[in-house]
C-alpha cells in the first residue's frame, strides 16, 4: 500500500458508522463469504449469513473457507495438522448448520494455513461457486487486518470480482478491529456500513461456539497454540457487524 493510501485510512467504530440491513446488503442476490480460516465466517459475518440462509429465493449464502487451519496449534503431539485440519472441517460445518445452512452451503479449498496466495486456478473456482450462488456480493476479510492469509483472502476477492461485473466486494475486519478496541481501519476507497444482530444474535453466538478448537477447549499440549483472546469470542458475538464496502458512490 502506497503511503498516499495509509495517510487517508480512518477508523471505524459501530456507533459512527451508518445503519444497514440484511436486504440492502444483499441486493437482488445471494452472498458469498470468503473465510481464510475456518471461524471467520461466523465471527464476521454470522448474522448476515443467518439472515440470507433465512431468506427465501434467490438470495442464498455460500462459505468458501480459503485454507484448511492446520496451523493453528502447531507442535501438537496429541492432534496432528492432518488431524486438526479434518477438526476444523467439521467445525466449520457445525458453525454453518448453527446459521441455518447445510453443508452444501460450504467449500471447502483446503489452501495450507498461512501461506494463501493468489492463483488462477482458486480466483476460477470461487467465480464458478459466485455464479452458482447468484452471489451479487462477496464478502472478503479486509486488507488491514494484520494477517497474512487475511490479506491474501482480501486479494482474491478483489481479482474474482474484477471479473464478475456487476457483482459488489465487500470487506469485513477481524484482528484490524479486535486490536482497534472496536475500531476497525477502513480500506481506502470503501465505505462503512453496520449490521445489527437482531434476531439472529443467539444463531451466531452458536456458531461461534462451534470453533471450539480455536477456544481452547480442544488441544491441550500446543503452548504456542492459538486461543481466542478473553472477551474476544463474546464480542463478535454481540457487537453490530462492521462491512467496508466498494463503490462508495453505491451505498445500500
Amino acid at each position: 500500500m502506497r503511503a498516499a493510501d495509509l495517510a487517508i485510512i480512518t477508523a471505524v467504530g459501530a456507533e459512527d458508522t451508518p445503519l444497514t440491513t440484511a436486504d440492502a446488503l444483499l441486493g437482488n442476490g445471494g452472498v458469498l463469504v470468503l473465510a481464510p480460516h475456518p471461524d471467520d465466517e461466523s465471527l464476521a459475518c454470522g448474522v448476515l449469513l443467518a439472515a440470507a440462509f433465512a431468506m427465501p429465493g434467490a438470495k442464498t449464502a455460500h462459505v468458501v473457507c480459503l485454507t484448511d487451519g492446520a496451523a493453528s496449534h502447531p507442535g501438537s503431539r496429541e492432534v496432528s495438522g492432518a488431524d486438526l485440519a479434518s477438526l476444523r472441517r467439521r467445525e466449520l460445518g457445525m458453525a454453518v448448520t448453527c446459521l441455518g445452512g447445510t453443508a452444501s452451503d460450504v467449500t471447502w479449498l483446503g489452501a495450507p494455513d498461512g501461506s494463501l496466495v493468489v492463483t488462477p486456478e482458486i480466483v476460477a473456482r470461487i467465480i464458478a461457486i459466485a455464479r452458482d450462488c447468484n452471489a451479487g456480493l462477496v464478502l472478503a476479510p479486509s486488507p488491514l487486518d494484520p494477517h497474512c492469509d487475511h490479506v491474501a483472502g482480501a486479494a482474491i476477492g478483489r481479482a474474482v470480482t474484477a471479473q464478475m461485473p456487476g457483482v459488489r466486494l465487500g470487506f469485513y475486519p477481524v484482528w484490524s478491529r479486535w486490536h482497534g478496541g472496536g475500531n476497525a481501519p477502513e480500506p481506502p476507497g470503501t465505505h462503512a456500513v453496520r449490521l445489527r444482530p437482531g434476531p439472529h444474535v443467539a444463531q451466531k453466538a452458536a456458531a461461534i461456539a462451534s470453533h471450539a478448537s480455536q477456544q481452547g477447549r480442544v488441544v491441550r499440549d500446543a503452548p504456542d497454540g492459538f486461543e481466542m483472546p478473553p472477551g474476544f469470542a463474546d464480542f463478535f458475538a454481540t457487537e453490530d457487524e462492521i462491512y467496508f464496502l466498494d463503490q462508495p458512490g453505491d451505498q445500500p
